[in-house]
């Protein structure tokens, strides 16, 4: 997946409904290129389908939200971080001391694209490296 599939993803998951010509004209590609991406995306598993949300969802904002921690040993992070940050639903890396050495927050959309998006982490993850997930139960904002 390139930089092109991840911009297609991200405009798909803002509105799925929305025409190949306005991702064409987001992604900057041609709209039988993006007809094709998709198809591909789809074909590949990695677009699983799409839903429909409604309002008393987007009211109470079901979406899931978790922090991965991962503790790897002190390796670079960065390798592992560009790759990590291919999947639109990573919306942060954070680098931290102590004995972990990442936490990554991911903002998905149903507990099945969770256990998704942490095999392909896990898949991913260098040897030895452990992730232990936390689900955010609540939020407070100042």
């Amino acid at each position: 997946m390139d930089s092109f599939d991840q911009k297609i993803i991200a405009a798909l998951q803002k509105n799925a409904r929305q025409s190949v010509s306005s991702i064409a004209e987001q992604v900057s590609l041609s709209r039988t290129a993006v007809s094709e991406r998709i198809k591909r995306l789809e074909a590949t598993g990695e677009i699983l389908g799409y839903q429909v949300l409604t309002a008393s969802q987007a009211e109470t904002g079901e979406r899931l939200k978790a922090y991965f921690e991962i503790s790897h040993g002190g390796m670079e992070c960065a390798p592992f971080v560009q790759e990590l940050m291919k999947f639109p639903e990573v919306k942060r890396c954070h680098g931290t001391s102590g004995d972990v050495d990442l936490l990554v927050y991911v903002d998905v959309s149903n507990m099945q694209r969770l256990h998704d998006l942490l095999s392909a982490v896990t898949k991913l993850k260098p040897p030895g490296a452990r992730i232990r997930t936390h689900m955010i139960m609540r939020e407070w904002y100042r």
